[in-house]
């Protein structure tokens, strides 16, 4: 493990200057296990290179950029979870889009996916505004966290099974950290339901035996602890689905405002 050198695009960060950078996998559980708090965690999986082919493709996106935002400086490195840091709710997706997360250093900013998470989230009172457009806009999250099972923009969104178990120890150890205040954990998508339930157990939650299969409004009883702890199933709310309507504002508010209710930051539904 080395200091982290300057990331794609951007003056090197004082603060993670000396942050060591995981190289391979084993540097990821090492460096996983060592984070103490959700910054210092975020400070070490920002800097990892652990999987070649995501290094490379964040980093060309970053360098060629898309027409529309060629005037932008890209993040262009792993983006981590972000919200606060003790929450009751907790949102697991795939991972960041090319010129959405890869491009803010924010998860679900700047992209359509996020555009329809935020305004679901402001609706049922887990956002301050409806719009998550770049870092320093004024969002903040209300009783939740956002994050994902992988952390670096994959091509074609799809990252392969090695790069998932490489990503594995930041995600569950970013669940382990917020785990004691969690009460929800909201899945968007099959790919997230699937990483999230060795993460969670990984985590400390208590899970049934078998996984129940992904769907639409799923939820499973699991628990922290003694504290009863609900794991809720949500269609992405990306591109493809919301175009095809098989996401609707409708559904994702309920999904919300379930979770919301749930966890104790609003009146039951």
């Amino acid at each position: 493990m080395s200091s982290v050198p300057p990331g794609t695009g951007w003056p090197e960060d004082p603060a993670t200057a000396a942050t060591p950078v995981a190289h391979d996998p084993d540097d990821v559980v090492a460096l996983a296990a060592g984070g103490d708090s959700p910054a210092e965690l975020a400070a070490r999986q920002s800097v990892c290179r652990a999987c070649p082919r995501l290094v490379a493709w964040r980093e060309e996106v970053a360098d060629v950029r898309r027409r529309a935002f060629a005037a932008e400086t890209y993040w262009g490195r792993p983006v981590p979870g972000w919200g606060d840091d003790e929450p009751r709710v907790v949102i697991v997706g795939l991972a960041p889009a090319a010129h959405g997360g890869n491009r803010t250093g924010r998860i679900f900013t700047g992209d359509r996916s996020g555009d329809w998470l935020f305004a679901a989230l402001h609706r049922t009172g887990l956002a301050a505004i409806p719009t998550s457009v770049r870092a320093g806009d004024g969002q903040r999250l209300i009783g939740a966290r956002v994050m994902a099972a992988v952390r670096c923009a994959p091509p074609a969104n799809k990252p392969t099974p090695q790069e998932r178990a490489t990503c594995f120890p930041w995600l569950a150890r970013e669940l382990e950290l917020v785990a004691p205040g969690t009460r929800v954990v909201v899945t968007l998508g099959g790919f997230a339901w699937q990483a999230a339930w060795p993460a969670l157990r990984q985590a400390g939650f208590a899970l049934p035996r078998s996984r129940p299969p992904f769907g639409h409004g799923a939820e499973v009883e699991i628990a922290y602890r003694d504290a009863p702890v609900r794991l809720i199933g949500c269609y992405h709310p990306s591109q493809q689905n919301t175009f095809t309507g098989r996401v609707t504002e409708r559904m994702l508010d309920d999904v919300f405002a379930r979770a919301a209710a749930l966890a104790g930051l609003s009146p039951p539904v």
